[in-house]
């Protein structure tokens, strides 16, 4: 009766066994999306406000089903403006004293954007659902470090990068994310405006940050072979 069970669940499992040599074991993913971006600082303090377009490459390693090591170079707009901005009223960096009327000010630009972040996903991504575990379907945290410069201020800065998403594995090789990540940079020069109100900056505070939202497809590629016998 034993051997019988066990011939059944062999029988029964052999075509999952055989998918998954067959699956998601890929090194790599390349490709590219395009989605908006917003921009936070001196002349926009809300979120979402001001959404202009941005474009992206990426080049990701997948360690497993759990975690990845994502590079992506992105381009993305940004604007804000002292429209809404009434009681804006700057400090004259050579008096020290506060200007008699409301500054009137708006820009218009994009920031460059290099970063290298590390992506968990909740659940063992994968093509085959399988007793694996493995779902085509998860939401993943990303963090990471970056650099930014911002064709307005001319200006290089380091940006921290943090933000979610949802991927999804169309096909054995097609991958197709919602991406969303704010990065926080080191300098207040994205606007132009560096400091125009006084205030002492520490760390993240009072300096220009932006986020990026991006609907991505990458394409697998560069296979792992888990019948190869890494000891010869």
């Amino acid at each position: 009766m034993k051997k019988l069970l066990f011939l059944l669940a062999t029988v029964m499992l052999l075509p999952s066994a055989l998918r998954a040599q067959e699956d998601a074991d890929f090194r790599m993913e390349i490709g590219g999306g395009i989605g908006g971006s917003f921009y936070m600082g001196d002349l926009n303090n809300k979120m979402f406000a001001g959404p202009r377009p941005a474009v992206g490459a990426y080049w990701r390693y997948l360690f497993d089903h759990y975690s990845s090591l994502k590079v992506n170079l992105t381009w993305a707009g940004v604007k804000g403006s002292t429209e809404d901005q009434d009681d804006f009223y700057p400090i004259d960096p050579k008096s020290g004293e506060v200007a008699e009327k409301p500054l009137k000010a708006h820009f218009s630009g994009s920031v460059i954007d290099l970063s290298c972040m590390y992506e968990i996903n909740f659940f063992p991504y994968g093509y085959y659902q399988d007793f694996f575990g493995h779902k085509r379907l998860t939401p993943f945290l990303q963090f990471g470090v970056g650099m930014t410069y911002g064709t307005v201020g001319k200006a290089a800065s380091l940006n921290v990068p943090v933000g979610l998403g949802v991927k999804y594995r169309a096909s054995k090789r097609l991958n197709v994310s919602f991406d969303w990540a704010m990065h926080f940079t080191m300098n207040d020069k994205i606007d132009g405006l560096e400091d125009p109100l006084g205030i002492k900056s520490s760390g993240f505070k009072n300096k220009d940050h932006y986020g990026v939202a991006l609907l991505t497809l990458t394409y697998s590629f560069a296979p792992r072979c888990p019948n190869c016998n890494k000891a010869k």
